[in-house]
């Protein structure tokens, strides 16, 4: 009975053996093949026709068709990530992404950080303008005109060569084309295919294209520098270049037959050539202080402006909130609530986009400059917080001192401005410091309106270098010196409002 058993159980476990060799060597085979690898693939999708959101919020636009067939063909599933477009090389970089595919323009210096996919779009660089617009008709006329561009693009760079141009730089395409629509700007240099499509779709009305194909450019989709991913895109891009499904997609898009592609470019991998990546990472940080600093100062004075009319505004607002009148306290309230209850971000999309539009749509020509919006909506959120801040140091002075300054004959207002406010004033010091930095540091949402202050100086540096952790690792440091500082500052003052600390400190 015992040999028996003993032989059944060898039977099983040489059965679970095979069986687990014969999974294994399958696994092995699928691995080996990609099948089932799902690759998580970049893009940004406020470019169509390449790439965009539809009324669902699903994906669409040429490139995505394109790359779910060459996942397709290729046997691997695709996982499509939305980023910012001068986000997806340095996510590349880091590896947090395996692909990217968002229209990127294969050039030298970008190959030199990831590598690409042989070409699978021809494509240009044209000029768009206000369709009453008559003094720009090509290049040369953009010469000391104000023109707007997409931040990390191959337009940003073509506008860098016109002579006296001011190039104001946003993050999306959209973006640079409604400050044209509001007639901040002059020119939009960008993507031919895009602003073809939207002008033609009719969501862009009163705009007109002058100039198409400034350059001939390709695009390509991007990998990280040498990734083992980057054969099977080549593979299912081929497949499809050659089985029609690349031209379906073509003419489902443009309505019209694909133009001829070349198999490589002569850069499409380059290898960096340089010092060793300490010295390199030292030089450049060196080179890009001074060009921080600029920035900072702009950083400063939109800060140090936004914070002394917050303070104004924020003190009339918190004396309000305490008022005997309840439509006052109720105004109040509602102020302090709809811009403490919606992001600063939102409040700078409406104040300098939303409503110049709304006005011309009226009929009236209004324009705002960058600085006034952005001190505006960055005053108005930050005097929410100080009325706040304000009626609670109101409210932590003793009761009884309003009632001895009414014995002596003091009205309300006098009791406020001699006694109450002064020593409340004293005790709202370290929360108005707090605010200050918090103000400091929020001065960078400015850049999504293409405000160059200290982080959009960074952006425009990483643009050009790709070189993501030394640059904003710079930024950083400029952004704790300044808090630093700041912090000291309010430290000092405090010491010199209170009588008794400055006394011990003498």
């Amino acid at each position: 009975m015992a040999k028996l058993a003993v032989v059944r159980w060898l039977r099983l476990s040489l059965l679970i053996g095979l069986s687990c060799l014969l999974l294994g060597g399958c696994s092995f085979n699928s691995s080996v093949n990609g099948a089932g690898k799902t690759l998580r693939v970049a893009t940004e999708p406020a470019f169509p026709p390449m790439e965009f959101q539809g009324q669902g919020g699903e994906l669409q636009g040429f490139d995505i068709d394109l790359m779910k067939a060459i996942a397709n063909s290729s046997n691997f599933k695709v996982e499509f990530q939305s980023l910012p477009f001068d986000g997806i090389i340095p996510a590349l970089q880091a590896k947090t992404v395996d692909a990217a595919i968002s229209a990127i323009t294969i050039t030298e210096e970008r190959a030199k950080t990831i590598s690409f996919s042989r070409p699978y779009f021809r494509a240009g660089l044209a000029i768009a303008v206000r369709t009453n617009n008559q003094d720009i008709t090509n290049f040369d006329s953009l010469k000391n005109k104000k023109i707007a561009v997409q931040i990390g693009t191959t337009g940003a760079g073509k506008a860098k060569s016109i002579s006296g141009a001011q190039i104001r730089s946003f993050d999306s395409a959209p973006l640079a084309l409604q400050e044209l629509l509001n007639g901040n700007v002059d020119a939009v240099i960008n993507d031919a295919p895009v602003t073809l499509y939207a002008i033609n779709t009719g969501n862009l009305q009163g705009i007109k294209v002058v100039k198409q194909l400034l350059t001939e450019e390709y695009y390509g989709i991007a990998t990280a520098k040498d990734s083992p991913n980057l054969i099977s895109i080549n593979q299912g891009l081929a497949a499809v270049l050659k089985d029609g499904t690349y031209a379906k997609i073509y003419q489902k898009w443009f309505k019209t037959a694909p133009l001829q592609l070349p198999e490589k470019l002569p850069f499409t991998s380059v290898n960096p050539v340089g010092a060793s990546a300490l010295v390199s990472s030292i030089n450049l940080i060196l080179q890009s202080i001074p060009i921080l600093l600029q920035g900072a100062l702009v950083t400063l004075q939109l800060t140090v402006v936004s914070v002394i009319f917050g303070l104004i505004s924020g003190s009339l607002i918190g004396i309000l909130r305490l008022s005997n009148l309840k439509p006052v306290r109720w105004l109040a309230r509602a102020y302090v609530d709809f811009f403490r209850g919606t992001p600063l971000l939102v409040q700078i999309f409406i104040i300098y986009f939303g409503i110049p539009a709304i006005i011309q749509e009226l009929g009236s020509t209004f324009t705002f400059d960058r600085f006034v919006a952005a001190v505006i909506a960055l005053s108005l959120n930050s005097a929410a917080y100080i009325a706040e801040i304000v009626r609670a140091g109101i409210q932590s002075i003793e009761p009884g001192q309003t009632e001895a300054s009414q014995s002596l004959g003091l009205d309300s207002v006098q009791t406020m401005r001699y006694v109450i406010f002064p020593q409340a004033f004293r005790r709202m010091i370290p929360p108005l410091g707090n605010e200050f930095i918090s103000l400091l540091k929020d001065t960078s949402l400015v850049a999504i309106i293409g405000f160059e202050e200290l982080f959009r100086k960074g952006q425009l540096i990483v643009s050009e270098n790709y070189r993501t952790f030394e640059i904003y690792t710079a930024v950083a440091v400029v952004y704790l010196c300044l808090t630093l500082l700041s912090s000291q500052a309010f430290s000092k003052l405090e010491i010199w409002m209170n009588p008794v600390k400055r006394s011990r400190k003498k």
